[in-house]
């Protein structure tokens, strides 16, 4: 995959710290593992640890808190299937559920890809100083909307989704809106930066979504994309044709493309950006392991909290499509998600799966274009 130079070094965006004094009796805790030299390296396989093979034992229970937000009836008058609360703003269009559970999840998702950016929230080579609106495309739980409200002071930072989960408490530069991004973007000012990210399984139309995106940008303005391809997989073949979860994995994908969704924008990213006239175009895929069963301790930690992110999803993952698309009873799917749980945990097998990084530019030069 092609990767153009991009034309500053990325910024930073790592909260500051203030570990406390020794004098004061507080030891700060120890500093993450860092990457691996060959992170972003697409060739380069994760090693695996010798000893890994041993059961994982039940997820990590994250403490993170509840976000809750006050709106129209018709928007939070959320309808319940199977146990699971889904969004109401557009019922159907996107297929996960949106209660505190996949909250969780989402906080958890957003921690790990906070970590293998480097500790950074985005990669696009900002000028921080210039930026002044920024928006947040399904913006979910809000929580990277907020960093970035903190972050930047003095941009104005818009989140939207169909969902009103997001914190009451917010910075005074940040607001969320309940809104379809697959909608036409009707009377946006034009932004310096947006974000689109985790957005897998909840498009239809990609290029129409990534052009919006381009004819919302401020000339010179940057776009970036995080995105993954949810299929599993392993370097190493262990993971087979013999395992309930790859099994899920393959189910999982064919029934969202079936819903006319697509499970992986990920690898496509670049090419929907390069048929824009978008510059400065960077690409990047990083394999992300499915539980600690890595050696190299930067993996390894990524790997046991995408474990716990996955086992909390799951359940989410499956019951609408699983039960309401292929007709399945909730018996049958509950029985084939106890043996993926019992594969996930026990380290029988080194699974990943891929997220891809595309940030580019919109000219300097370029035209306004009408709105879709």
């Amino acid at each position: 995959m092609a990767e153009n130079t991009p034309v500053a070094a990325p910024s930073t965006a790592s909260p500051p710290t203030n570990p406390a004094p020794a004098s004061q009796g507080i030891v700060p805790p120890p500093p993450p593992p860092p990457p691996p030299a060959d992170i972003g390296d697409e060739n380069a396989a994760i090693p695996a640890d010798e000893d890994s093979h041993t059961d994982y034992g039940s997820s990590t229970e994250d403490q993170i808190s509840t976000y809750t937000a006050s709106l129209t009836s018709s928007v939070l008058d959320y309808p319940e299937e199977y146990g699971r609360r889904y969004h109401a703003y557009r019922a159907g269009a996107y297929p996960l559920p949106n209660d505190e559970r996949e909250s969780d999840r989402l906080d958890i998702t957003h921690s790990l890809m906070y970590r293998l950016l480097g500790h950074k929230f985005y990669l696009a080579p900002l000028e921080r100083e210039k930026i002044r609106r920024i928006l947040d495309v399904g913006t979910g739980t809000g929580t990277w909307a907020v960093e970035i409200g903190d972050l930047l002071p003095n941009a104005e930072v818009i989140g939207n989704d169909l969902s009103a989960i997001q914190p009451e408490w917010i910075p005074p530069n940040v607001r969320f809106e309940v809104d379809d991004v697959e909608s036409p973007w009707v009377g946006h000012e034009k932004y310096d930066f947006i974000m689109c990210r985790y957005m897998a399984a909840a498009i239809k139309d990609w290029p129409k979504l990534i052009r919006n995106i381009y004819n919302n940008l401020k000339p010179g303005g940057w776009a970036e994309f995080q995105d993954m391809d949810i299929e599993l997989y392993s370097d190493d073949g262990t993971l087979t044709e013999a395992h309930a979860t790859r099994d899920w994995s393959r189910t999982f994908v064919t029934t969202l493309r079936s819903m006319g969704l697509d499970p992986a924008p990920g690898p496509q990213l670049e090419g929907w950006v390069r048929a824009l006239p978008f510059e400065n175009t960077f690409h990047r895929r990083y394999k992300v392991p499915v539980g600690p069963w890595p050696k190299d301790p930067f993996y390894k930690e990524l790997g046991g909290m995408n474990l716990s992110s996955t086992l909390q999803g799951l359940e989410g993952f499956s019951m609408r499509m699983f039960c309401g698309v292929l007709g399945r009873s909730v018996e049958e799917v509950q029985v084939h998600l106890a043996g993926v749980r019992q594969e996930l945990k026990s380290g029988a097998f080194h699974s990943q799966y891929d997220i891809h990084v595309v940030y580019a530019q919109k000219p300097l030069d370029a035209e306004t274009s009408d709105d879709e």
